[in-house]
């Protein structure tokens, strides 16, 4: 893996100063993201320190581990906001959505919290995709919505199998890489599958996925590829969120 020796970059130096943040864990004590309001105003200051302009955070909607519903998340929106006006920050709730029965009688109602317009942010579980992965992504679209798959890279069932990548953008895929993908932070192996998802030039966009300190310090380490403007390129696509 030479490609890991050869960038002396930053990862935090690379963040455009306007970036705008499809992906993290910022609302306090909704998931296994911040736990207290103190938790979500460090995190938001370190990363405004480097160029993190807008907030759209994304709490887990995970049937038996984080059942946050449309209402929830909401509510706990507004009261997160009163907390941060003093600081002069507004955050914006949409939703991590798993890729599962639940997921698919949410979208059915309508009753899903979007990115933007009709972009909704979804995810997988980590040890295996679902048995009727495509059918629940015809099914989204058929209601409306457009799917933004998270961390793709970080799915191990599919390194081996490069093509189901492509075969994800063909049924209709936003791919959204994490950040913290390119300095290691998950390992080597999610290092190279995201360099070769960016070197394919299949991500869409990107996300910080911040959960808590450990992430803001990952930012201060070095990026593990030969060649940055692919990234570069794909960070700035995150303007459409503006």
């Amino acid at each position: 893996m030479i490609f890991f020796k050869k960038n002396k970059t930053l990862l935090k130096d690379l963040i455009p100063n306007d970036y705008v943040d499809i992906h993290s864990h910022l609302i306090p004590g909704i998931d296994d993201g911040a736990k207290t309001i103190d938790d979500t105003k460090y995190l938001i200051s370190e990363l405004q320190k480097i160029g993190f302009k807008k907030f759209i955070t994304t709490p887990h909607t995970f049937t038996g581990f984080w059942d946050n519903t449309k209402e929830g998340i909401l509510e706990k929106e507004k009261e997160t906001n009163l907390m941060l006006a003093e600081n002069n920050i507004l955050l914006k709730a949409a939703s991590e959505y798993l890729l599962d029965d639940h997921f698919a009688s949410l979208f059915k109602k309508g009753d899903l919290l979007t990115l933007k317009d009709n972009l909704v942010l979804v995810e997988m579980s980590y040890l295996n995709a679902p048995i009727h992965l495509y059918d629940l992504l015809f099914d989204l679209q058929v209601a409306g919505y457009k799917p933004v798959l998270a961390h793709p890279e970080r799915y191990l069932f599919y390194h081996k199998n490069f093509d189901e990548f492509k075969k994800l953008k063909n049924a209709g895929c936003y791919l959204q890489l994490n950040l913290l993908s390119t300095v290691g932070y998950y390992g080597n192996e999610v290092a190279e599958t995201a360099k070769k998802i960016l070197e394919k030039g299949l991500y869409d966009f990107s996300g910080s996925d911040v959960h808590h300190q450990k992430h803001i310090k990952a930012f201060e380490n070095k990026i593990l590829l030969k060649d940055t403007k692919t990234l570069e390129e794909v960070l700035k696509n995150n303007e459409f969120f503006k």
